[in-house]
């Protein structure tokens, strides 16, 4: 059974951090690239960051670039998000994707909130 768990998440004030993981079971983890999505109220879904199947490139979202980072551990089969100086806006539900190599096959976890609030 494929399963993606994200957690993390929570109430942070601006300009504070949070670490995101999504923990990966009941596929070829290392074969996936993984991407990280988010989606605010009434906004459509948006992605944050994608990282290649052994982690050699990464790749960002104009507004989250140099605040956020994207990292993965084959060996445990979990991918991270690093926040780093949260704005407000970057309040949204978070969700975990892993794409096969060609894109045909996909799974999505069942997110994490992140608020950013005072």
């Amino acid at each position: 059974q494929v399963q993606l768990v994200e957690s993390g998440g929570g109430l942070v004030q601006p300009g504070g951090s949070l670490r995101l993981s999504c923990a990966a079971s009941g596929f070829t983890f290392s074969t996936y690239a993984m991407t990280w999505y988010r989606q605010a109220p009434g906004k459509e879904r948006e992605l944050v960051a994608t990282i290649t199947r052994t982690g050699g490139t990464t790749n960002y979202a104009d507004s989250v670039k140099g605040r956020f980072t994207i990292s993965r551990d084959n060996a445990n089969n979990t991918v991270y998000l690093q926040m780093n100086s949260l704005k407000p806006g970057d309040t949204a539900v978070y969700y975990c994707n892993a794409a096969s190599r060609w894109g045909n096959i996909q799974y999505w976890g069942q997110g994490t909130q992140v608020t950013v609030s005072s």
